[in-house]
């Protein structure tokens, strides 16, 4: 089963209740489940993280890898600062999405430039708890058509490694 890694950023956590007018009502545990029940009927499994550290986001990402086929992430305040996390995420080189509930472009100057865009293969926001919805489903149109960054890579191996044990046999 194809895998995908989801990645709430800081302050994530305090959906609900943390500026409505701007964020919407709905908590991330109601995107969670609603991003758990896509995935499955599409068959993709999700791990999710939600972190308010910047280092833990930043490990997580460069773990990710050999362990998943793509990331969803909102970054959060680190979308304008964190070159770290954009690094992350290049080294990486999963195909990556990037969700903002708010429209980026709409909000004070600060927050309408976007360090992570450049190494994602797209961006959505404005459309509130839907932009995780929009992302998700970007995300695995592209593993899909692409098909299993995991099963690629395994079959390489051990493509590799039948190479070189017949090499010895011989």
């Amino acid at each position: 089963m194809d895998k995908i890694l989801v990645i709430h950023g800081p302050n994530l956590n305090l959906l609900g209740k943390r500026q409505p007018e701007v964020y919407g009502t709905a908590d991330l545990e109601a995107i969670n489940k609603q991003l758990r029940r896509l995935a499955s009927e599409r068959g993709f499994k999700i791990d999710i993280l939600q972190s308010n550290h910047e280092g833990e986001i930043v490990d997580r990402i460069g773990q990710a890898s050999l362990q998943y086929d793509g990331l969803l992430i909102n970054p959060a305040a680190y979308t304008h600062t964190s070159v770290a996390i954009r690094d992350a995420i290049e080294a990486a080189a999963l195909p990556t999405v990037e969700v903002h509930l708010s429209n980026i472009y709409a909000r004070e100057a600060f927050r309408q430039h976007s360090l992570i865009a450049p190494v994602c293969q797209g961006q959505v926001s404005g459309f509130g708890p839907a932009s995780y919805r929009f992302g998700l489903e970007a995300l695995l149109t592209v593993i899909s058509s692409s098909g299993s960054r995991l099963s690629s890579i395994h079959n390489s191996v051990r493509k590799r490694s039948i190479r070189s044990h017949d090499r010895r046999g011989k």
